[in-house]
């Protein structure tokens, strides 16, 4: 079964949506390293709306130019890009198609398709949030960056019960970016402050 990897610059206050402003300068060689590998889990990129347009007016371009970043976006290029609009859409940028149907069934078929090794899901918020209500996301790629931007969308919504989460992977980084995979995982036996107390320093 495909494995569906959704990756994400976020601020330390949990805010998902860059601003270029407080996200480029902590760009490295290590962030280019870690979104490479992420890119390397998936054959198949699911692209909110407003991703897409952002992607698809940027990276074209860019592959065209043969600049440093060419041979990324021809990568980009060549991956198929299944894209969630409630509109149709025409595709003027190759390997594009429309989603089939709802999100959550067209991600599940997704994950069956023996002919799918995974599914990457790059920023697109809304998309996370509904796949992760869904129990369909495999896993979360954090780039933490040692920020908080006070304003933008968040990653997680308001909800009734938490999403637990195991640390699959931590990695700090010299520009002060903190790399954390997580996988959703079963909650903790219960517990309060009875159990917590044995846990303190004791004074002196």
């Amino acid at each position: 079964m495909a494995k569906v990897v959704s990756t994400l610059f976020i601020s330390a206050d949990g805010v998902a949506e860059i601003d270029p402003e407080w996200h480029f300068p902590y760009f490295d060689e290590n962030m280019g390293r870690a979104v490479t590998e992420d890119y390397e889990t998936s054959d198949v990129l699911l692209l909110g709306r407003e991703t897409f347009d952002s992607f698809a007016g940027a990276w074209p371009e860019r592959e065209a130019a043969g600049g440093a970043d060419a041979p990324f976006a021809k990568q980009l290029g060549d991956t198929r890009k299944v894209v969630v609009s409630r509109q149709k859409l025409e595709f003027s940028w190759r390997n594009c198609e429309l989603i089939d149907g709802d999100l959550v069934p067209a991600v599940t078929a997704l994950k069956a398709d023996p002919g799918v090794k995974g599914v990457l899901i790059p920023g697109s918020i809304s998309v996370v949030r509904q796949l992760l209500a869904a129990g369909l996301v495999d896993e979360l790629r954090l780039l933490v960056h040692p920020v908080a931007a006070r304003k933008g969308r968040k990653l997680f919504d308001e909800g009734d019960a938490p999403y637990h989460l195991r640390v699959i992977a931590t990695e700090a980084y010299p520009t002060g970016v903190i790399r954390v995979i997580y996988s959703p995982t079963e909650p903790p036996k219960p517990a309060g402050y009875d159990e917590a107390k044995g846990e303190l320093a004791a004074d002196g």
